[in-house]
């Protein structure tokens, strides 16, 4: 099978090979001196990533479940065959296979801005990497919910460029703006337009709550058959497309109200992402301003005034990072140096902001946080972006320029800037 083995014929010899790589072990619970669960924290330890797939001739529903419950990832009850080893040994390969993949991916994604320009290092963003590094490698559809503006297209083109399809079109449908004409003659095709579910890559059906009824009922019966008939008799169209869909509406409501059908609901929600809103990942708002200055202008001499920088990270932000974005943009339209003022933002912040003052002078009860701020230039946060980026990477300067956004030479040219040297790149964490 392309295994590369080493045996161990007790619990002295398997302590010498376990000093060696190891991604797979095959523990029998009846050795040589001892009992093979006693290995089992050392395998843990040594080789925390390896998959443990136990083996007993004395196999109970009590002792499977036990073998399990401590971290096996698979069960072989004695005698078994040859195939029922093939096969175990398979899954085993593909479950580190995934595992590998998906720690990578999730390293990348917390390393910088990563493919699809999904960013911060909130709590509500950590879970979101954990969750979407996992989903990115399969094929079943995955529901995007969160508020208005909170980045959902954002994290769909995420799953779509960070998987085994990113080659493929990211073909997106808004079902609250097109017609249900246009709707269906997108997802089932029309006369001279091919049916958007029948081509390979990724669908996303964005705010899917807008989709109408009947058309709700067809693609819940075409998700579920995986195929739909194409207009021709009884020809059916394979499904090719991977489905993704988001919703700022309570889809759950909705479906209790009659106004979203049960099936598609169930269909749909195989697993669901969950966005922070804004006010909730404040932490992440300087690593955002520094992604959309980059974004907007491809600059980043700029540098926030102490008074809009107290704004910008107490303001409650409704709208969330589109909001955020749309505000930074204004500010770098209207500014007319290299320092944004209160001034340059959006009324709506400036009116919060007095009522912050207006809050704050009316005694301590109905004081205002105070927060304490730290002036920074948006370079500088460039610059702390790109050598997290570096450090974390062990120095690859390929890898962090492409997770970057930017090119090779324009990361030289930073680092040069910087006087940064390779040794100072190493993760000594």
């Amino acid at each position: 099978m392309g295994f590369i083995t080493v045996a161990a014929d007790s619990i002295a010899s398997a302590h010498q090979s376990l000093k060696q790589p190891v991604d797979i072990v095959l523990l029998d619970l009846k050795l040589p001196g001892g009992n093979g669960l006693s290995l089992l924290d050392e395998i843990q330890t040594r080789h925390p990533s390896a998959v443990i797939i136990f083996m007993t001739a004395y196999a109970t529903v009590d002792s499977a479940v036990e073998a399990l419950r401590i971290g096996a990832g698979d069960y072989l009850s004695k005698p078994f065959t040859l195939e029922d080893l093939s096969s175990t040994l398979e899954r085993a390969a593909e479950r580190r296979t995934f595992d590998f993949e998906a720690r990578a991916l999730r390293e990348r994604l917390r390393s910088g801005r990563g493919q699809g320009q999904v960013i911060g290092r909130s709590p509500g963003i950590e879970k979101l990497y954990r969750i979407l590094s996992k989903v990115a490698f399969t094929t079943h559809p995955v529901l995007i919910l969160g508020e208005p503006g909170t980045g959902k297209a954002t994290v769909a083109r995420a799953i779509h460029l960070n998987g085994p399809h990113a080659a493929e079109p990211f073909v997106t449908i808004d079902c609250t703006t097109l017609t249900p004409g246009s709707i269906e003659a997108r997802l089932f095709g029309a006369p001279q337009q091919p049916a958007s579910l029948t081509q390979p890559g990724t669908l996303f059906l964005d705010e899917v709550a807008g989709l109408p009824l009947d058309l709700q009922a067809r693609l819940a019966r075409a998700l579920e058959a995986r195929s739909f008939p194409s207009g021709q008799g009884a020809v059916q169209a394979p499904l090719a497309a991977r489905v993704l869909a988001s919703s700022s509406r309570d889809l759950q409501h909705l479906v209790e109200t009659g106004q979203f059908r049960k099936d598609l609901f169930y269909r749909l929600n195989i697993v669901n992402l969950r966005l922070p809103p804004l006010r909730e990942r404040k932490e992440d708002i300087p690593m955002l301003i520094a992604q959309i200055a980059h974004q907007l202008h491809g600059d980043t001499s700029y540098t926030i005034a102490p008074d809009a920088l107290h704004l910008l990270l107490g303001y409650d932000w409704p709208g969330n990072v589109q909001e955020l974005k749309h505000a930074l943009e204004r500010a770098l339209a209207l500014t007319s140096g290299p320092v944004l003022h209160l001034g340059d933002f959006p009324t709506q912040l400036q009116n919060a902001e007095r009522e912050l003052r207006l809050a704050a002078s009316q005694g301590p009860a109905n004081e205002a946080p105070t927060l304490t701020v730290e002036v920074r230039s948006i370079a500088d946060m460039e610059k702390q972006a790109i050598l997290s980026t570096l450090r974390q990477l062990n120095g690859d300067k390929l890898t962090a320029a492409r997770l970057l956004g930017i090119g090779k030479t324009t990361l030289y040219r930073k680092l040069k800037e910087y006087g940064v040297t390779d040794d100072d790149l190493r993760d000594t964490a």
